[in-house]
């Protein structure tokens, strides 16, 4: 499947891609299937590629021709590249709804008229898809929550969010991998962690990845948490082919 594209000079050494403006698994595909040709293609004056929902950042190492660079994007982006299948992850990742962890719950439960419990149902029983990784380290933006659940963001962010809290923001939900502000509405927290400098890979998801939420108790929430401490806790996962 083919999108209509735009292509605009970013900068001196940088064009920007934009597909259509909304988040859907089938844009995004396209995207990191545009920049595998890139990849396969090896352009010697490409210096990174940084995608986001719907669109994509060349940066280049040296000046160029915007106009004959553009038409070569395009030619790339129509041709037919027979492109090796991708290994993803599906993680799966406990998450405690506990109101003790789940803060904006009562709020969010009173807004979309659901029991608490059926906002937590409805969020965990939804594969997300990992879209990419910022604007924190470890920090995932993900696709795919119930659109019963999309809420606007808090008026007034908050100063202080715990680590590990599990937030809905807009048509997004994800994870904070570290304490920090932010304006999204909490309804849990998961004991893992998203981001460990001291690894050689310190996030464990990349772009392209499936997470599972499921649900624990706070019992088993102190208990995982207990074994990532201690450095003893293994993330479920399985493999994909794409």
């Amino acid at each position: 499947m083919s999108f209509k594209l735009t292509y605009k000079p970013y900068g001196e050494r940088a064009i920007l891609v934009e597909w259509p403006t909304k988040i859907d698994k089938s844009i995004w595909r396209d995207i990191v299937a545009f920049k595998e040709k890139l990849a396969y293609c090896e352009f010697s004056n490409i210096q990174h590629l940084n995608i986001s929902y719907n669109s994509l950042l060349i940066v280049y190492k040296y000046l160029f021709n915007a106009l004959d660079e553009i038409i070569k994007l395009q030619k790339i982006y129509n041709d037919s590249i027979d492109l090796k299948k991708v290994e993803y992850n599906l993680w799966k990742v406990p998450v405690c709804y506990d109101d003790q962890f789940g803060i904006d719950l009562e709020e969010l439960s009173k807004e979309k008229q659901l029991p608490k419990s059926e906002i937590v149902k409805r969020h965990y029983q939804v594969n997300y898809t990992v879209y990419f990784v910022g604007f924190l380290p470890g920090f995932l933006y993900l696709g795919g929550l119930d659109e019963t659940l999309h809420t606007p963001r808090r008026p007034s962010p908050r100063l202080k969010i715990q680590k590990g809290a599990v937030a809905i923001g807009g048509m997004q939900t994800g994870v904070y991998p570290l304490e920090s502000p932010g304006g999204w509405h909490i309804i849990g927290n998961s004991p893992i962690s998203f981001f460990d400098a001291s690894k050689e890979i310190p996030c464990f998801a990349k772009s392209g990845d499936s997470i599972a939420f499921y649900p624990v108790s706070i019992k088993e929430y102190e208990l995982i948490k207990t074994r990532v401490t201690s450095g003893v806790y293994n993330l479920e996962s399985e493999v994909l082919i794409d």
